[in-house]
């Protein structure tokens, strides 16, 4: 008798991911988009950065998915008198034993929430640098590595509110996706003012995944397969940036990489093992847009003409 082959059942890791994705959407009330983008970010093994009005959801979007992860989690919340020692940690003198010890800082964590960080000095800022880069801390002569995974979501105020510093391009470019959060739409406020607000939801929130769930993901994703000519079309994307008349400058080769990272993260989200342009296209925007200076009309539409006139090999 032949035994007819079944189908593969998905693995957990990806199992997971879907729920964690579902248990999102179900706080984060019509944001959908942003919604994927941030957990596409984290699988592609970025940075996220939440750009938008006090009051929109950033906060309450970050501790939903640092609940959902199930990961150690801190805050901290930036102000102009935090300093790198606060963030980083502190030899401290001990007396008794002659020597001294390390004072871990908050940053040792699986995921930490830098809440507006716009309004801490550029000294404090840059101190994030080497851990976003390099997952490591250097303190004292001594280099002491991260948690694996280490995730750092970051919030942001408009540049034009008070008591803001621009965070420099070198710290721009450590956040692999930005996206903004805007006003809920018509019922998902009207839902907000029935409800109270999701604070209490998002307290009560069940861990999804977990740090081994999370890498494996993060593999199954590295995984997904990338044909020549999608790479091709990244290439003229790139291109198309550097030469564009309206951006000062175009996407380095490490912006590129990440925007192939978290087109493979929008591909494993869709369940498919293949990246299409379309995922290129769904993650272009938030890849490239905190880092591509405007000189005429508004980021968002530069880069959708950007998108649409470029042609796809």
């Amino acid at each position: 008798m032949t035994r007819v082959p079944t189908a593969p059942s998905p693995p957990t890791s990806a199992a997971a991911v879907t729920r964690a994705l579902a248990q999102l959407d179900g706080v984060i009330l019509g944001k959908p988009g942003q919604v994927r983008l941030s957990l596409a970010c984290l699988l592609a093994g970025g940075h996220l950065l939440i750009e938008d009005q006090p009051g929109v959801g950033k906060t309450t979007l970050a501790h939903a998915l640092s609940r959902t992860l199930g990961l150690s989690f801190r805050r901290v919340q930036f102000t102009a008198d935090l300093l790198p020692a606060d963030l980083l940690g502190v030899s401290v003198w001990d007396g008794r034993e002659g020597v001294f010890r390390y004072q871990p800082g908050p940053i040792f964590s699986e995921v930490l929430l830098a809440d507006e960080i716009n309004r801490a000095t550029p000294r404090t800022q840059s101190a994030l640098l080497e851990a976003m880069e390099e997952r490591q801390v250097s303190e004292g002569g001594v280099t002491r590595p991260l948690p694996d995974p280490f995730f750092v979501i970051a919030t942001q105020n408009p540049a034009a509110y008070t008591g803001t510093s621009p965070l420099p391009e070198a710290q721009l470019d450590r956040f692999l996706m930005s996206v903004t959060l805007g006003y809920p739409d018509a019922r998902a406020e009207r839902t907000l003012l029935e409800t109270g607000g999701r604070g209490d939801v998002v307290r009560d929130l069940p861990a999804v995944l977990d740090a081994e769930t999370l890498r494996s993901a993060r593999r199954e994703v590295d995984a997904v397969y990338v044909a020549g000519p999608l790479l091709d079309y990244l290439q003229v994307l790139a291109r198309a940036t550097r030469e564009h008349p309206a951006l000062d400058s175009g996407l380095s080769p490490r912006a590129l990489l990440g925007l192939l990272a978290a087109a493979r993260a929008w591909a494993y989200l869709a369940g498919r093992t293949m990246v299409l342009p379309e995922d290129v296209q769904a993650v272009f925007p938030s890849v490239a847009g905190h880092r591509l200076p405007v000189r005429g009309g508004t980021g968002p539409d530069v880069l959708a003409r950007l998108i649409a006139e470029t042609p796809i090999p």
